[in-house]
C-alpha cells in the first residue's frame, strides 16, 4: 500500500493509517511532501527518523524513477492521508510534478483504488470541481469527516473510526473499529 502524506493539517491520519497497516501486515511505501515535514513538526513531538520508522520502504518526494512511479509495479493502492487541496489539484488535473503525485496518476491509470482524505474548509466553486473532477478519474474522496454514533471519548476514537472506514476502501479491516449496529 502506498501512504502519501501531504501538508494539510491531520498528519496524525497518516500516522495512524501507518501503525494500522503494519499491525495488518500491509507492507507499506511511504511518501512524505515537503509542506507534510513542516506540518509534522507543528503537530506532533515525531521526528522525521520516528515517521519514516513507520513504513517498510521510504520515497524521497523527488524520485520520479521509484517503484511506486510504476505501474508494472504492483500496490493495493494508494491513500492519501491527509491530502491537502493542492495535492487534490495536481491529481484532477493530471498533474505529476512530485513523486506523491506521480504515484497518484499511476494508481488511477491502474485502475487500483485511489482514497483521498481531503482536508480543507471552507470549500470554494475550484475545490469541489478537483474533487468531481478525481472521482470521475476514480479517486474516493473520503473527508476526514467524524462519526458521533461511535461515541468517541477520545481524539483517537475519532481518528481511528475515519482510518478504519477509509481502509474499507481497500477491503481492509481495522480491528476493532465501531461500526453502525454493531459492537466493537
Amino acid at each position: 500500500m502506498i501512504v502519501g502524506i501531504t501538508g494539510a493539517t491531520g498528519i496524525i491520519f497518516g500516522v495512524r493509517a501507518l501503525e494500522v497497516l503494519r499491525q495488518l501486515g500491509i507492507e507499506t511505501h511511504l511518501v512524505v511532501s515537503r509542506a507534510a515535514e513542516m506540518t509534522r513538526a507543528q503537530e506532533t513531538d515525531l521526528s522525521r527518523e520516528a515517521l519514516h520508522a513507520l513504513a517498510d520502504h521510504v520515497h524521497p518526494l523527488g524520485d520520479v524513477g521509484a517503484s511506486i512511479a510504476s505501474g508494472s509495479f504492483r500496490t493495493m493502492g494508494m491513500l492519501i492521508a491527509p491530502c491537502s487541496v493542492r495535492s487534490l489539484a495536481e491529481v484532477a488535473n493530471g498533474v505529476t510534478s512530485t513523486l506523491l503525485t506521480r504515484a497518484a496518476d499511476v494508481v488511477l491509470k491502474e485502475r487500483r483504488p485511489l482514497v483521498m482524505l481531503v482536508r480543507e474548509a471552507p470549500l470554494h466553486a475550484g475545490h469541489i470541481r478537483n474533487m468531481l473532477a478525481a472521482t470521475e478519474m476514480g479517486a474516493i474522496i473520503h473527508p476526514p469527516v467524524p462519526a458521533f454514533y461511535t461515541r468517541p471519548a477520545t481524539i483517537a476514537d475519532l481518528v481511528d473510526h475515519i482510518i478504519g472506514r477509509a481502509l474499507d476502501s481497500f477491503g481492509l479491516a481495522m480491528p476493532g473499529m465501531k461500526r453502525w449496529g454493531e459492537e466493537a
